[in-house]
């Protein structure tokens, strides 16, 4: 690269055209051989997707990647990127990229039959030979594939007639690239046309020229099922003409959802400076979406992306530097109550059946949280349920009895470390639960765990959870159904607040 300069210099080197797919493969074989990670941070694809991606790269397919939203599939179309050569030689002002032993286009011919190998060449890095377009309603014909410029045509004193008067679209300019087109079936059915022939025979059509230009590229597709699979959504026979069709998924376990969310989540150094996060927090953020991917309220074709985890995460540790900094402390561990600041990451994220926009968007997104936190209690104390018969037995007796003689408790959002502390401490009962079941835990995470017993035992309604303006209160089931109106409860309706006094 450093040495030539010249198509004659090319020549000499022993340089050897090679299509882009071939890069591909032969680039693609050397990192298996070596045992290389070729898609590095993607995490969850080792045995399904990523598989089935480099048995289409070694086929030298087209390929779509057929997901519901959040499933990293531009990241997987970005990342091949890196199985391309790292520099190719392309002839000098080129717009199509062309070869120097191979151009394609009129002005890297004539250039070549002009200068033969006195042809200045210049070198392009495979960071540059990446394309994407996002395909809306409004994309043209012109914008892919190209149009007459009557601009160039005058400047240059040439005929419409003339190939030359052409201005390329995005497609011709990424010859030799990668070049993904991201929502297929969001493009109009004519436009989807277009790409019939670029796909079966490498070539365009461009009004009335006979234009022949054997197009070197890589095309990878993104689509959503749902609109994938519609009919008139995609036009069939381009469906047809994509060699590979590739079904992303979600994470199928807590461990690789949290890998995911660690490595993406931007998190600066004076907040993990200030907020510290406990394993089971991080557990509850993931399920908090393995709930929704489930729920009856959530359009599961619309699917939960893994951006929601990622800004939950970011909001949850936003919710507990706020704390620090409102309490003038140093640091803080993250707690229960901070997951009131994921209700706008979840609202934002998940889209709503018919049930669901009844019920209201906050209120789901509240649901979550309370089905995430039930489903994590049982990981750490017994199935409260196994005792509904046997209450003498239940290990949460001294813990509900108390509340049961009319105690209650308030957590609120903003508390000092030592007032939060001090109030879960005068719960009898709730330290002993955590010692007997979860000895072995640190400090930290045993308060954690104390806050979290109370959520998981109000989830199973053996006590009451009620929402106040500034934070939660706990008090004995009975009561909280029955009690008259408590701070927060002032600013809604009767319903409202019957409501929260119910939860």
């Amino acid at each position: 690269m450093n040495q030539a300069k010249t198509l004659g210099q090319l020549k000499s080197s022993g340089y050897k055209h090679k299509t882009i797919k071939d890069e591909l493969r032969q680039n693609l074989i050397d990192k298996l051989r070596k045992k290389e990670n070729v898609f590095e941070g993607i995490w969850g694809y080792e045995e399904t997707v990523i598989p089935d991606l480099e048995r289409a790269i070694l086929a030298g397919h087209d390929i779509n990647l057929l997901g519901l939203r959040g499933q990293a599939k531009t990241r997987l179309a970005r990342l091949m990127v890196q199985l391309l050569d790292e520099y190719i030689p392309v002839i000098e002002n080129s717009e199509l990229n062309d070869d120097p032993l191979n151009p394609i286009s009129r002005y890297g011919r004539d250039k070549v039959n002009e200068l033969g190998d006195q042809t200045p060449v210049t070198w392009l890095h495979r960071e540059d030979r990446y394309t994407e377009k996002l395909a809306t309603p409004d994309v043209s014909i012109a914008d892919l594939i190209g149009d007459v410029d009557p601009i160039k045509a005058a400047s240059l004193k040439l005929p419409y007639s003339d190939e030359r008067v052409i201005h390329f679209g995005l497609i011709p300019r990424s010859h030799r690239c990668l070049f993904v087109i991201n929502e297929l079936p969001d493009l109009q059915a004519r436009i989807q046309v277009a790409l019939f022939n670029i796909l079966q025979e490498g070539d365009i059509q461009i009004r009335g020229f006979k234009l022949r230009l054997p197009l070197d590229l890589q095309f990878i597709f993104t689509a959503n099922p749902e609109d994938y699979t519609n009919r008139g959504s995609i036009v069939t026979p381009l469906k047809d003409r994509i060699d590979s069709q590739i079904i992303t998924h979600y994470p199928k376990t807590l461990e690789i959802g949290k890998k995911i969310t660690g490595q993406e989540a931007r998190i600066n150094s004076d907040q993990k400076k200030a907020v510290m996060f406990t394993e089971i927090a991080k557990d509850l953020v993931e399920q908090i979406a393995m709930e929704a991917r489930k729920s009856e309220y959530v359009d599961a074709k619309s699917g939960v992306s893994a951006r929601l985890t990622i800004s939950a995460y970011e909001s949850l540790v936003a919710a507990a530097e706020r704390r620090t900094i409102l309490n003038d402390e140093k640091t803080t561990v993250v707690r229960v109550t901070d997951f009131v600041g994921v209700v706008p990451s979840i609202t934002g994220k998940v889209e709503l059946v018919y049930e669901g926009e009844q019920e209201g968007p906050a209120i789901v997104a509240q649901n979550l949280v309370g089905k995430a936190i039930r489903t994590q209690f049982l990981n750490y104390f017994p199935d409260p349920d196994k005792f509904r018969k046997q209450k003498e037995k239940s290990p949460y007796k001294k813990i509900t009895a108390w509340f049961g003689d009319g105690n209650t408790i308030d957590l609120l959002s903003d508390m000092t470390n030592l007032e939060y502390e001090k109030n879960l401490r005068s719960v009898p009962g709730l330290l002993e639960l955590i010692n007997e079941f979860q000895k072995s835990q640190e400090p930290q995470v045993k308060l954690f765990l104390m806050e979290f017993a109370l959520h998981g035992l109000a989830e199973y309604s053996l006590i009451s959870k009620h929402f106040l303006a500034k934070g939660l209160q706990f008090k004995d089931l009975i009561s909280g159904m029955f009690s008259l109106p408590k701070e927060g409860d002032e600013d809604l309706d009767d319903d409202e607040a019957f409501g929260n006094r119910m939860n």
